[in-house]
């Protein structure tokens, strides 16, 4: 049986297809199987790194370290490489809003906030320059806000008001769906749901009114040659079902 996690895994390869010699960056377990899947199958010249100094030529599982260095990344290089557009990021988001921006900072008001998260980080520079992707392990209305709390990384409508003609925020991969900023005037549209979920489960999950085209497919599965590299190569202790629980 195909598990969810697996079909979110395969979800964010796909956001890689064609991407050619960029810096595929990801956090979290299914978003790095992901990459390594992309790299191993259908876009080879994906460029992996440690996060520290160095690009690797190997693409071990996603708990092991890498083995066989093929060049030298330096952080000054990392920030050539964001500001010329050659990174696609797949960051988290506790909290998108219909217009894809992004907080990472923190719940409530910004003086007095009422949760701390883990601060923006490089979230604005990333959705200035770069692709970027979310995933978000558990869709649910506190995640999916009308507005955000504090924008960290930036949406379509402030990447509009500002004349930011860089900003590509490809898709958000969540354990119910995948969804874009295709809707009308850049708001959040629904691509695909899972296998096992249909439309109205995720509208239920997202707290504003999402754009749903008049046929949304399922996502696609894992084919027998992904689905062997997942469960044999890139993720054998199986750390997916801990960040995204069998439905």
């Amino acid at each position: 049986m195909i598990t969810r996690a697996e079909v979110a895994a395969t979800a964010c390869s796909d956001l890689f297809r064609g991407s050619g010699a960029v810096l595929a960056s990801s956090f979290g377990v299914i978003p790095t199987i992901g990459a390594r899947l992309a790299r191993l199958t259908h876009s080879p010249d994906l460029l992996l790194s440690d996060g520290d100094a160095t690009l690797f030529a190997d693409t071990p599982a996603v708990d092991r370290p890498f083995t066989q260095p093929e060049g030298h990344l330096p952080y000054a290089k990392l920030f050539e490489l964001i500001a010329t557009g050659r990174r696609h990021v797949i960051m988290g988001a506790p909290q998108l809003d219909r217009f894809g921006n992004q907080n990472l900072s923190a719940i409530g008001d910004r003086d007095r906030p009422t949760h701390q998260l883990v601060g923006p980080r490089g979230a604005a520079t990333n959705t200035s320059n770069h692709a970027t992707s979310y995933f978000v392990p558990r869709h649910a209305p506190r995640v999916f806000v009308p507005a955000v709390d504090i924008v960290t990384g930036v949406g379509t409508d402030n990447a509009a008001r500002e004349g930011m003609r860089f900003h590509d925020i490809r898709a958000v991969v969540t354990n119910l769906a995948v969804l874009d900023l295709s809707g009308p005037g850049g708001t959040m549209a629904l691509v695909s749901v899972h296998p096992g979920v249909d439309v109205a489960q995720v509208a239920e999950a997202t707290g504003f009114a999402l754009h749903v085209p008049d046929d949304v497919p399922f996502t696609r599965e894992p084919d027998a040659v992904e689905l062997q590299l997942i469960r044999g190569t890139l993720d054998p202790r199986n750390l997916r079902d801990g960040e995204l629980p069998p439905a």
